[in-house]
């Protein structure tokens, strides 16, 4: 925290952090992210996500009721002009155990990529690979990354519109061989707070020159978007992560998540409605022998004729 900050910065970050770390709390229990023992590959890039996620996870360390160990990860991929020296710094004066692992991805995703294509797909399955097969490495037992509530959203909708899949990123993952799980402790904090924290906080940003220099991605256009919703419609962002977390596959249309096929009605079983029984019509009071209008107002006025043991009929008007 800098000695210069004046009392109203330092209040708003002690607001920022207690709300995050609620946030954070709360996904890891919800989803049972962090158990006792285990150690906690941290994903460091540079950038203002995993710093935070960094900075929370240590004070929730210092706090939490079980232990759990954390080691932080940077993967240089040689980008030019990255500054190698700044994350070595910042985590020697953390005190925090750490990796710098040295891969020339650029280099391969520079060359496979055309000039102007999107490059992130290859860059992240590169950067993936290689910090799954160093998490095994090392022991750990989860990989934390940085994605928070925004990047989940944009994800849902990117999927949707160009991918025509409703898929995003869960807050907890089995890796497709089963040998990692990776948490995403940030899932239930927004970005601009995010945002507004590490500002706040003065963290040594780091920018992704290989991606960053492309304009007009998808993503950029989904967070636009969003951005947009959230000026005119506040709420409307938190309504959509709610549903993301209420889904009911019946009432869906993907046949490999609810067996539409085999649905068959009970012929027995007893008429309900989401009315009070009291207002239904009187169905058993009607006559449907005939074509014909059916009141069913004046229908549930009839009562039994107890003297005949009969059920009155209702005349209808047939054409």
């Amino acid at each position: 925290m800098s000695t210069g900050q004046t009392t109203q910065q330092i209040t708003r970050i002690k607001k920022l952090q207690k709300k995050i770390k609620s946030e954070v709390g709360k996904a890891i229990s919800d989803y049972n992210m962090i158990e006792e023992g285990d150690r906690i590959m941290c994903c460091l890039s540079g950038g203002k996500d995993s710093y935070v996620m960094l900075d929370i996870l240590l004070d929730l360390q210092q706090r939490a009721p079980i232990k759990f160990e954390i080691v932080a990860v940077n993967l240089d991929q040689k980008q030019p002009g990255f500054p190698e020296h700044i994350l070595p710094a910042y985590l020697d004066n953390l005190g925090v155990a750490y990796h710098i692992l040295e891969k020339d991805t650029y280099s391969i995703v520079k060359d496979k990529i055309p000039e102007g294509q999107k490059t992130c797909s290859l860059c992240s399955r590169l950067r993936r690979g290689t910090l799954y097969g160093f998490a095994q490495k090392i022991g750990a037992t989860k990989i934390a990354l940085g994605h928070h509530r925004d990047d989940i959203i944009e994800t849902l909708f990117l999927n949707m519109f160009f991918a025509g899949k409703q898929k995003a990123m869960p807050p907890k993952l089995l890796s497709d061989d089963g040998a990692n799980i990776v948490i995403r402790p940030l899932a239930y904090s927004r970005e601009k707070e995010i945002a507004e924290y590490a500002e706040l906080k003065s963290f040594p940003i780091i920018p992704c020159n290989l991606c960053g220099s492309q304009e007009n991605l998808k993503r950029a256009s989904v967070k636009d978007m969003l951005n947009q919703w959230d000026i005119e419609h506040p709420g409307r962002i938190e309504s959509i992560f709610t549903a993301m977390q209420n889904t009911s596959p019946s009432q869906g249309v993907d046949r490999e998540q609810f067996d539409f096929r085999s649905l068959t009605r009970d012929p027995n079983a007893p008429l309900k409605g989401e009315v009070a029984e009291s207002v239904l019509p009187a169905f058993d009071f009607v006559d449907v022998s005939n074509n014909g209008h059916i009141d069913l107002d004046a229908a549930s006025s009839i009562k039994r004729v107890k003297d005949e043991h009969k059920i009155a009929v209702v005349n209808t008007y047939t054409p």
